[in-house]
């Protein structure tokens, strides 16, 4: 059985009621039941935080067995060098993954800084945005 880990940062706790206009009204637990059904085959894992270390030691912790990482580090991903860092030094594979189009919104958003240790990135399409990640790495 394959393992994908999906690790989630700041705020992204919050999903399905923060913001719901840019973010859905899905709650992260209720999507993660769907890709369960929809993904059998799959282990999901999945670990949310607000802090930067937390995030770190998780990647850490899973990035050598997983057999691949799906990162949405929030607004770690603008900011986060040691972010970048972890997910560099691991050998699981990464897939950026944003609820929002990064792109369409404020400027501060339109670079991340995970994108260059990652497979690819995956933005705008809201939770299916996970999904699609899963697929990319089972496709590998």
């Amino acid at each position: 059985m394959k393992h994908i880990e999906i690790i989630n940062g700041p705020n992204l706790n919050l999903t399905g009621r923060r913001q719901p206009e840019i973010y859905g009204s899905v709650t992260m637990e209720q999507y993660l039941d769907e890709l369960k059904q929809r993904f059998p085959e799959v282990q999901i894992g999945h670990y949310q935080s607000n802090v930067e270390g937390e995030i770190i030691n998780r990647i850490q912790q899973v990035g050598f067995t997983a057999d691949g990482i799906i990162i949405n580090a929030g607004g770690y991903s603008h900011t986060s060098i040691a972010i970048h860092d972890a997910l560099a030094a691991v050998t699981s594979p990464a897939i950026e993954v944003h609820l929002s189009n990064i792109f369409a919104r404020e400027e501060y958003r339109h670079h991340s800084l995970l994108t260059s240790a990652c497979r690819g990135i995956i933005c705008g399409l809201g939770l299916k945005g996970y999904e699609l990640a899963i697929k990319a790495l089972l496709a590998d």
